[in-house]
């Protein structure tokens, strides 16, 4: 079973399946696809389904034609109805796992996911997990599902490993083809046959020993980012204590050739992995009664960030004689980083909350986010004429540093600027009317 497999993958005759088509399932899909794989995606959207199936991309990263070109030659389908499962040897899991309000992990998608595709397990599937979660998942929660049921064998019939998803939306020199790929298996024959598949669509494939170390490499990696960006978060708070410049101080010591490596401090953490990820690591580990203090503490720093940028807010205004309570404050910049249109977890959704609750009249700008949910179900639509906007703001809050924003016009239009990431550089840095972390 499992040499027909691999033959089969390596010939690209086995069939495709990806569950869930958002920032991380549809770049997949499309790689899988230019490999020479017939692709099948599943999605309950319906609007993304009828998108794909007539050419059109809804994701940045992935360019319309390339959707068009596949969709066309017959390369990838979508459908909305999981039984196409039947019909395929290979699926990617890659579904959304976001946190619960208490902080517990949210496992329904993958619950749901799991449960459907258990429905038509059959002999001869690899099926690989690329949902970010706690170590653990893949064997204990994944494995139970797929086989109980099924009466398939792990690594005789069925091949199940874990492979982290390493998207970062917006860039464009390392993407999902080129960033090595790490895959462990339930078995050493699970590895074997995953390896086999994505080894015929992504440049690198770094095969390890197990689910477990599979999905702790990738909290690792985010857990790494989250400390650090806590640690040059609770930096700029102290630098601002002692009246120094932190960027200088960060621009300074990344120029040691070595034992260093630069990161910025910023209003709060966003997008779907750094915020939630190292939560998921210590959430598991309170089931071993282990407290993972370095996780806990940054997290409570970078959270802490967009109520510190407020009072940064207040401070500038306070600064004119103007309270913030009736003030109009713009925001520039909704999306979680730059030049890209996601908003998942963005601290702009943060300070516009806080800044609405003490009184001022909030509006934004996002060349790539149109409208937003505030954080109290509130619809906002991006002001029409960004310049008119900064010119009759009293106080404008720099949250995400979009490359086509003219700072340089920004800064001379503006009454008051809270630049919290250092897009205005050192004359924003030298001007009394600008306040920065």
């Amino acid at each position: 079973m499992k040499d027909k497999l691999i033959s089969d993958l390596k010939e690209k005759k086995a069939r495709i399946a990806v569950l869930g088509l958002g920032y991380v399932g549809l770049p997949l899909a499309v790689v899988f696809a230019e490999a020479g794989f017939d692709v099948i995606g599943i999605d309950p959207d319906v609007a993304k389904i009828d998108s794909l199936n007539k050419g059109i991309s809804y994701i940045p990263d992935v360019p319309t034609e390339d959707v068009a070109k596949l969709v066309k030659s017959g390369k990838i389908k979508a459908t909305t109805d999981f039984s196409v499962i039947k019909d395929v040897e290979a699926v990617s899991i890659c579904v959304p796992t976001p946190l619960k309000k208490t902080g517990d992990p949210d496992m329904s998608y993958i619950d749901t996911a799991t449960s459907d595709l258990a429905k038509y397990m059959h002999e001869g599937m690899v099926v690989v997990l690329e949902s970010t979660t706690y170590p653990g998942t893949t064997r204990e929660f994944i494995l139970p599902m797929l086989t109980e049921k099924s009466g398939l064998t792990v690594g005789e019939d069925l091949f199940l490993s874990f492979s982290p998803e390493r998207v970062d939306p917006g860039r464009e020199d390392w993407t999902t083809i080129n960033t090595p790929k790490v895959l462990g298996g339930i078995t050493e024959a699970c590895t074997e046959v995953a390896c086999a598949w994505y080894s015929g669509a992504i440049e690198t494939v770094v095969p390890v020993s197990s689910t477990e170390a599979a999905e702790m490499s990738k909290l690792l990696e985010n857990t790494f980012r989250m400390i650090n960006i806590g640690l040059v978060n609770e930096l700029a708070i102290m630098c601002d204590r002692l009246d120094v410049d932190v960027w200088e101080v960060i621009d300074a010591a990344a120029t040691k050739p070595f034992g260093f490596m630069k990161f910025t401090p910023g209003p709060g953490l966003g997008g779907h992995c750094i915020p939630i990820d190292p939560l998921y690591l210590s959430w598991k580990l309170k089931s071993v009664n282990y407290n993972a203090r370095f996780i806990e503490l940054a997290s409570e720093i970078n959270t802490q960030m967009p109520r510190y940028v407020t009072s940064k807010v207040q401070d500038a205004l306070n600064s004119n004689r103007k309270a913030i309570n009736g003030s109009k404050v713009l925001v520039l910049g909704a999306a979680y980083k730059p030049d890209v249109n996601d908003l998942r977890e963005s601290p702009a959704l943060d300070v516009i909350a806080l800044l609405a609750e003490k009184g001022a009249d909030v509006s934004y700008h996002d060349p790539y986010c149109p409208s937003l949910k505030s954080l109290d179900g509130v619809m906002m639509e991006s002001v029409a004429d960004m310049f008119s906007a900064v010119e009759k703001a009293d106080c404008v809050v720099i949250i995400t540093d979009h490359s086509e924003y003219e700072y340089g016009a920004v800064l001379e239009k503006a009454q008051l600027i809270v630049d919290t990431r250092n897009a205005l550089g050192k004359a924003g840095r030298n001007n009394p009317k600008v306040f920065g972390l």
